[in-house]
């Protein structure tokens, strides 16, 4: 197994949950996390098994990424993660919520993802109890 494979592999297993950043391109994951996520999950003991995930999407159009997250909750779930069912982020018209310089500056977007991370806390700690 490539070095970096196992990398990422072993970065997966010593994290509590992963949490997934996704663009949407061309109506779906990008290719380089579609990879990353094919190579994690190669036999044995491919790094999904049993992991809490969440995620939000940010993309410049009006649906914010919502095609990106049910393909990432579909793929994951398959991989038997545990997805967090809600509360869903999808951050559309990007540009108007951003300054230059990439900081968030939409009150109303950081409020949708405090409560995402809050909710990922809470889940995390529910599927470590399983």
């Amino acid at each position: 197994m490539p070095e970096p494979v196992k990398r990422l592999r072993s970065e997966i297993a010593a994290a509590d949950g992963l949490l997934f950043a996704c663009p949407e391109y061309n109506f779906s994951l990008t290719a380089a996390l579609k990879n990353a996520i094919d190579w994690a999950s190669r036999p044995p003991n491919q790094a999904f098994q049993d992991k809490p995930a969440a995620m939000f999407s940010c993309t410049p159009g009006p649906l914010g990424g919502a095609r990106v997250q049910y393909d990432l909750r579909r793929i994951l779930v398959q991989l038997w993660s545990y997805p967090l069912p809600r509360p869903e982020v999808f951050i559309g018209a990007a540009p108007s919520k951003f300054d230059p310089q990439g900081k968030l500056t939409d009150e109303t977007t950081r409020k949708f993802l405090a409560d995402l991370l809050v909710g990922f806390r809470d889940w995390i700690a529910r599927m470590q109890k399983k």
